[in-house]
């Protein structure tokens, strides 16, 4: 009997994944319009609907820092017409810094794959009167009311890169969070905060132009764009590589034959020269993988965050 419910539910799951997509899929992006993680959301949607043959509707439902759409996709169907597009400061920094995280990462929502990886930088007004990071971290420790960096907001991976710097090397570094990277960044170019930690796409021109002074990449190698840019473990923070990641992701018990095929075709999309150079312009480096890639790194990122989180005592507000 167990022999014949086994096939039978192969057989089922053969005629879906043959069936399937045969209606408009629904990605849900769980921030407003018009950022990176939007547009790099909307460029794969568009690329992928081609592939599968039917449209991708991407759908913004923002609120509470990325929490309402992630919510909404863990309680939709599980039939791979609705998914998401995960953010890694929602599904593994978030659950630590809000009291009432709605879900389960791990087992509301099934990973799908993973679109690539977002380098931070930290960043410092011209006038500032360190270059290198040994050096700042010195002067740090010489500020009796510590040294001001700003990020998008708190809870962040730009703020929780701050504080695992803090944690590392003992540096005293104050944040400020801003409502967005954008007013961080103005008032860096202004020289009315001497540090930002913010995406590398987001101080690319200014850093080009002069008008800021990079410091250090976080991740484990050079940036093809600032080659002359020390990533933190080259500046001596060893083991130091934080990048804001971004992901698609659908409901738990989503069919295994219906997540393969989407990561297959994810994964194509992601092998597409013009698709590699546009996300590369958004400050994003593809990173195709398997779902249990995926799920493994949001196992781990867990983890870590959860360490420095603690660490540092970060709430919402």
């Amino acid at each position: 009997m167990k022999r014949w419910i086994a096939l039978a539910a192969a057989l089922c799951a053969t005629v879906a994944l043959a069936d399937y997509p045969d209606k408009p899929i629904r990605l849900i992006v769980p921030f407003a319009p018009g950022g990176v993680t939007d547009t790099s959301g909307r460029l794969v949607a568009e690329a992928l609907s081609r592939r599968l043959g039917q449209p991708i509707v991407v759908e913004n439902k923002a609120g509470a820092s990325g929490n309402i759409g992630v919510q909404q996709v863990a309680m939709a169907p599980p039939d791979g017409y609705t998914l998401v597009l995960g953010f890694d400061g929602t599904l593994v920094i978030n659950p630590h810094v809000f009291p009432n995280f709605p879900i389960d990462v791990q087992k509301d929502l099934e990973p799908v794959g993973k679109i690539g990886d977002a380098v931070l930088i930290l960043v410092a007004h011209p006038s500032f009167p360190a270059k290198t990071l040994p050096a700042l971290i010195d002067y740090s420790k010489k500020q009796p009311n510590g040294l001001s960096y700003g990020t998008s907001g708190v809870g962040g991976t730009p703020h929780i890169a701050g504080e695992l710097l803090k944690l590392k090397t003992g540096a005293n570094l104050v944040h400020v969070p801003y409502k967005g990277g954008g007013q961080a960044m103005t008032d860096a170019l202004g020289g009315n905060i001497p540090l930002v930690y913010t995406a590398v796409a987001g101080a690319l021109q200014h850093v080009k132009a002069g008008k800021l002074v990079p410091i250090a990449v976080s991740s484990a190698k050079r940036v093809g764009s600032l080659p002359d840019t020390p990533t933190f473990i080259e500046a001596g923070v060893p083991g130091f590589e934080v990048s804001s990641w971004v992901a698609i992701l659908a409901p738990a018990k989503t069919p295994r034959p219906i997540v393969e095929k989407l990561n297959r075709e994810l994964n194509a999309v992601l092998t597409d020269p013009a698709i590699v150079e546009r996300l590369a312009t958004l400050g994003i480096e593809v990173t195709p993988g398997s779902p249990q890639k995926l799920a493994d790194q949001i196992r781990d990122d867990l983890a870590k965050y959860g360490e420095v989180v603690k660490a540092a005592g970060i709430k919402a507000e």
